[in-house]
């Protein structure tokens, strides 16, 4: 199974329920609010994050509608906040398409956001677990404070692995380890499970951002951003970090100060990532990477259902080999 397609026939019948019950929350008889959810359907991503509620709940237990108001809620909640960042970011681009806050307004982009926050909470009480309600509402406060570190960190005269991967565990990984735990969860699955699953999805989700910021060199491929986009918004991620601490270049240094700073221009940008990739950043993100992959890949529950065992090896296999 290589493709996303292939891994998810076994859920197939209650991802398009799934999809159907997305749609239907979405829906409003406030025109503003329908065109911009309306957008937001457009591109509704690859559903990466509900296949893993799916996956985690058929592996250990029965999916019911608190498996889908889970998903719900954790696909809303992330939506929520891809909405809000990219007014905080002013990026005007969302999965290859406009942005909310471009389309529209900031002021409507907000709000949009903060509806969508307030349905992931609305499907998150309907599970009538508050295990449930406590561990989205966590969430949220976990995603907004890895953005508030991110911004933190651009006055940071320190390039640091450590505070890289404090942001990716905030802003990424930890919507990867609630979707695996609370799939167990409301299936019926234990509590031991649910650890279990939360730390192989905390691992898939840091797999997935370090292949996010491997795309961010990547000139060819067109995955719904620019190459270089996360340096003209002043992100410093792992391949630089690790070349600039590497080769204790000076000048390269201040180059990617400038970057976190704002100041760069195109061709500082352009060396940066240049020099990034010639002195193998891009080779250290992959092997890092990869570290992740083999550790996930090692705490699936190989004695369970194979067809979703299979399943799972694969959506680690998928994150990591993706070419979008």
């Amino acid at each position: 199974m290589n493709s996303l397609e292939a891994l998810q026939k076994p859920i197939a019948d209650v991802l398009e329920e799934y999809k159907q019950q997305f749609e239907e929350t979405l829906s409003s008889d406030n025109p503003l609010l329908q065109q911009a959810t309306n957008h937001l359907l457009q591109k509704k991503g690859k559903l990466v994050r509900p296949t893993l509620v799916f996956l985690s709940a058929r592996l250990f237990g029965t999916i019911n509608q608190s498996v889908y108001d889970v998903a719900l809620a954790l696909e809303l909640l992330h939506t929520a906040s891809l909405v809000h960042d990219d007014v905080v970011d002013e990026s005007d681009r969302r999965r290859g398409q406009a942005s909310v806050n471009a389309l529209m307004t900031n002021q409507i982009a907000v709000l949009v956001g903060d509806f969508l926050l307030s349905r992931a909470l609305h499907h998150a009480a309907q599970t009538g677990d508050t295990k449930v309600v406590d561990v989205v509402a966590n969430l949220g406060q976990t995603l907004a404070d890895g953005e508030l570190l991110q911004l933190a960190n651009l006055d940071d005269e320190k390039l640091d692995e450590a505070s890289y991967y404090m942001v990716v565990r905030k802003k990424t990984s930890s919507l990867f380890a609630v979707a695996a735990q609370l799939g167990v969860l409301s299936s019926g699955g234990s509590e031991e499970d649910a650890e279990r699953m939360r730390r192989f999805g905390h691992l898939v989700g840091t797999c997935f951002q370090l292949k996010d910021d491997i795309f961010d060199y990547d000139t060819k491929t067109d995955v719904g951003k620019p190459a270089g986009n996360d340096m003209k918004e002043g992100k410093l991620t792992l391949p630089v970090i690790h070349v600039v601490n590497k080769t204790k270049n000076e000048e390269m240094l201040s180059v990617a100060l400038k970057v976190r700073s704002g100041e760069a221009t195109q061709q500082d940008i352009n060396d940066l990532i240049g020099f990034t990739i010639e002195n193998g950043g891009i080779e250290y993100a992959y092997w890092a990477m990869n570290e992740f992959r083999m550790m996930a890949d090692g705490l699936i529950d190989e004695s369970r259902n194979p067809a979703i065992v299979e399943s799972l090896h694969s959506l680690v296999n998928f994150v990591a080999n993706r070419k979008y």
